[in-house]
C-alpha cells in the first residue's frame, strides 16, 4: 500500500512539472574551444599567484625568500569533460611554472644575496565545476573540487657556493613546494565561484524585451551533464510588464534535442512564441487604427456602404473614413515540419469619423489572417521574418453581407500588406535575446523544424577572449583578493590527483 501511494504522488507530481519552453544543449564538441579559452584565462590567474615569504633558519643556515614572481607558465598536456552529474572537468598534467625570487642567504659568516630563477616541473591539476541552479533560476558555479600536485622542483644555484647551497637548499625548495601546492587551487577556487560567476551574472533570467512585454529565462532544475552534453531547461516565457506575477499555462509539446554533431542546439516550443503573442495580446499590442485611408479605398468604401451613408446628415456624409483593425483573441503558432504559422483573427471597423461629433460605424466584419514565420537566428538574437500568405474577410451577421464583403477583399489585404505589416515585421524584427552570457554568440545556424518546436543547431563563438570577458565584468572588491574565498584545506592535496 505503501509502495503504491509513492508511485501515486510520483505520477501526480510528474503530472504537475512545468515544461521547458525553451531548451539548451552544450556537446563535447564545444569543449575544446571552451578549453582553449579557459586555459588562456588560468594562465594569467596562476602566474599572477601571491606566494608567501619563506625565511628561517636551519642549523647555522639562515635564510629568506621574497619576493617570488611566476614567470612562465607552459601547460604541455589537458582534458575538459563533462563528467555525471552536474560537472565540469578540467585536467592538466605535465604542466611547468618559471619562478624568479629574492634570496638572502647566510651560512656561518658566508653571505650570498640577489635574484635567482627557478621551477617547478610535474604540476598535475584537477578541478571539477558543479553546476546548479540558484533561487532565481540563474545557472551558478556552486561548488569547485580541486587537487594540485607539484612532482619537482629545481632551483638554479650558481657562484662560488653553488654545493653548498644544493646541499643546504633542500628544504627550501621543500617549503616553496608545499607554498606554491597550498596556492594553486584557493586561486582556481576562486577562479569559478567569483569570477565565472560573475560572467554567468550577465546571462538574461527575467527582463525586459521593450516597453510592452519581458521575458522569463528561468532554470525549471539543475542543468543535467551526460558524458557527452550539457542539458539546460528554461522556462521561456513572456509576460506583459504590467502584469509581472501573470504566467501562461504551457500545455505545448516538449521540445526534444537529440542531436549532437553542432557545438550548441538551442530548442523552443509553441508556447514560446504563444506567450509571446498572447502577451503582446494582453499588453494592448494588437490593435491599430486607420485614420488615412488610401484613395482608392476610401471611394469603393463610400460606394459599397451609400445606401447606409446617403442617410446622414451633410456633416456626417463628408467626414473622413476611419477604420480600426482589434484581435479579437490570442494569435496562436503552429510549427510543423513544413513550416511555422501564426494565426489571427481580428474585427475590423469602418467607420465616419466627423470632427467633433461621435463616430458613425457603417460595418463590422471579421477578418482571418494566417501569417508564415521565419525564424532565423543571429549571434544571440531569435528574430521572426513575418509574411502574409491568407487573408480573407466575412460577416458575423449573415452569409449575404458576407457575399457584399467580397470586393473589398483584395484591397483590403492590400492595405494590410502596405499599412500594418511593415509595422509587424519591424517588431518582430527586433528579436529577442537567447540565454547566453555576454561576449559569447552563435556562428553557422541551423534551423530545423519539428512537429511542435523548432531547434536550433549552432556553433559558439567568442566576440573577445574568455579572459577579456572575465576582467570586464571581474567584481571590483574581488581584483585583488583571490584568497578571500578559498576552499576548504581539504581540496588541497600532498600527493598526485587520482585521475
Amino acid at each position: 500500500m505503501a509502495l503504491f501511494g509513492a508511485l501515486f504522488l510520483a505520477l501526480l507530481a510528474g503530472a504537475h512539472a512545468e515544461l521547458p519552453g525553451c531548451k539548451i544543449r552544450i556537446t563535447s564538441k564545444a569543449l575544446e574551444l571552451v578549453k582553449q579559452e579557459g586555459l588562456r584565462f588560468l594562465e594569467q590567474e596562476l602566474e599572477n599567484i601571491t606566494i608567501p615569504d619563506l625565511r628561517g633558519k636551519e642549523g647555522q643556515f639562515h635564510y629568506n625568500i621574497t619576493d617570488v614572481k611566476v614567470t612562465e607558465l607552459q601547460m604541455r598536456s589537458s582534458e575538459l569533460h563533462f563528467q555525471p552529474e552536474q560537472e565540469l572537468i578540467l585536467r592538466i598534467t605535465n604542466a611547468s611554472l618559471g619562478l624568479r625570487f629574492r634570496r638572502q642567504l647566510l651560512y656561518w659568516f658566508f653571505y650570498d644575496g640577489g635574484y635567482i630563477n627557478a621551477s617547478a616541473e610535474g604540476v598535475s591539476i584537477r578541478t571539477g565545476l558543479q553546476l546548479s541552479q540558484d533561487p532565481t533560476g540563474r545557472m551558478r558555479v556552486s561548488n569547485v573540487s580541486c587537487q594540485a600536485f607539484i612532482s619537482r622542483m629545481h632551483v638554479a644555484f650558481g657562484g662560488t657556493f653553488k654545493k653548498v647551497y644544493d646541499f643546504l637548499s633542500t628544504f627550501i625548495i621543500s617549503g616553496m613546494r608545499f607554498l606554491l601546492n597550498q596556492q594553486i587551487c584557493p586561486v582556481l577556487y576562486h577562479s569559478g565561484m567569483v569570477l565565472l560567476n560573475a560572467l554567468l551574472d550577465t546571462v538574461p533570467v527575467r527582463s525586459s524585451v521593450d516597453e510592452l512585454v519581458g521575458i522569463d529565462y528561468s532554470l525549471l532544475k539543475d542543468p543535467v551533464v551526460s558524458t557527452d552534453n550539457l542539458d539546460m531547461e528554461f522556462r521561456g516565457a513572456f509576460f506583459p510588464l504590467a502584469e509581472g506575477n501573470w504566467s501562461f499555462l504551457n500545455q505545448a509539446v516538449e521540445p526534444q534535442l537529440q542531436e549532437e554533431e553542432r557545438m550548441v542546439y538551442v530548442a523552443f516550443s509553441e508556447f514560446f512564441f504563444d506567450s509571446a503573442l498572447e502577451s503582446y495580446f494582453r499588453a494592448g499590442a494588437f490593435q491599430l487604427s486607420l485614420e488615412k485611408v488610401p484613395k482608392d479605398l476610401d471611394v469603393l468604401l463610400r460606394a459599397t456602404y451609400f445606401g447606409s451613408i446617403i442617410l446622414l446628415t451633410p456633416a456626417e456624409i463628408d467626414s473622413p473614413l476611419k477604420l480600426e483593425f482589434r484581435v479579437i483573441t490570442p494569435p496562436r503558432c503552429t510549427i510543423k515540419p513544413s513550416g511555422t504559422s501564426i494565426s489571427v483573427t481580428a474585427s475590423v471597423s469602418i467607420s465616419l469619423a466627423p470632427p467633433n461629433l461621435p463616430e458613425v460605424q457603417l460595418s463590422s466584419m471579421i477578418m482571418e489572417a494566417r501569417l508564415s514565420a521565419k525564424v532565423v537566428l543571429r549571434g544571440k538574437t531569435l528574430r521572426v521574418q513575418l509574411e502574409l500568405t491568407r487573408f480573407r474577410i466575412y460577416s458575423n451577421q449573415s452569409a449575404l453581407e458576407s457575399l457584399a464583403l467580397i470586393p473589398l477583399q483584395a484591397p483590403l489585404k492590400t492595405l494590410l500588406q502596405i499599412g500594418v505589416m511593415p509595422m509587424l515585421k519591424e517588431r518582430t524584427w527586433r528579436g529577442v535575446q537567447i540565454p547566453l552570457p555576454e561576449g559569447i554568440t552563435f556562428v553557422r545556424e541551423v534551423v530545423t523544424n519539428h512537429a511542435g518546436f523548432l531547434t536550433i543547431g549552432a556553433d559558439l563563438h567568442f566576440a573577445k577572449g574568455l579572459r577579456e570577458l572575465i576582467e570586464k565584468n571581474r567584481p571590483a572588491n574581488a581584483r585583488d583578493a583571490p584568497a578571500s574565498s578559498a576552499p576548504p584545506p581539504s581540496t588541497l592535496s600532498p600527493q598526485p590527483p587520482s585521475w
